[in-house]
């Protein structure tokens, strides 16, 4: 399901409400299949940029117009929808599948494996289009990996932009207990009045 980016960002304050791209692990993402190594990372910037491609974009090898693309989050997420920006005259995707918390899937992998959850998409070259997830199914995101099968008759694949709108949870898989308990007495709580040599005992 798509919805259609209707309203103005500067009163909806789109990109710190809501956008995702602050908590994407940009170092860590990755795709297969781009003709270009690293350039999977270009795509992923916030909303008021989203068709600014002087960075680049990411495409697919030549006559081979998938793609898998894997998205790792800083914090844990939950998605509410996601924006695909493709590029002109055939080469935008033209479906969308999406598997969370997998690492390491590859083309067997996608294909083999049951989505989370799958979209026809259209061609949407101003990126005032939003496919609106199962949002159950997308709570406690870690990383998502989005498989794009094909295109809409190119001879590769572009993507310009990729955005997520939701919310950012507390990292549970981090959390670090920050209460610190005494593992031995503290000397000066405990000396004797036997003690020699600046030395002491402790009181069992």
């Amino acid at each position: 399901m798509a919805c259609l980016h209707d309203h103005s960002c500067e009163d909806h304050d789109c990109s710190s409400n809501w956008s995702l791209y602050k908590h994407i692990d940009l170092p860590k993402v990755s795709a297969l299949n781009e003709a270009v190594p690293g350039s999977a990372k270009s795509v992923f910037k916030a909303w008021e940029h989203r068709l600014d491609s002087s960075a680049g974009h990411l495409e697919s090898n030549e006559g081979d117009p998938e793609l898998l693309v894997y998205i790792p989050f800083t914090s844990d997420v939950k998605i509410k929808s996601i924006s695909i920006v493709g590029g002109a005259d055939g080469t935008s995707p033209s479906r969308m599948r999406a598997f969370i918390n997998r690492d390491g899937i590859d083309f067997s992998d996608a294909q083999s494996m049951q989505a989370v959850q799958e979209w026809d998409l259209v061609e949407n070259l101003n990126g005032v289009l939003e496919f609106q997830t199962r949002y159950a199914k997308f709570q406690s995101v870690a990383s998502i990996t989005l498989h794009f099968p094909d295109n809409f008759g190119g001879d590769t694949s572009q993507i310009h932009y990729i955005g997520f709108k939701g919310e950012a949870t507390q990292l549970k898989r981090d959390v670090v207990a920050t209460i610190v308990y005494e593992l031995m007495p503290n000397p000066s709580d405990h000396k004797t009045k036997a003690e020699s040599g600046g030395g002491y005992s402790q009181v069992e």
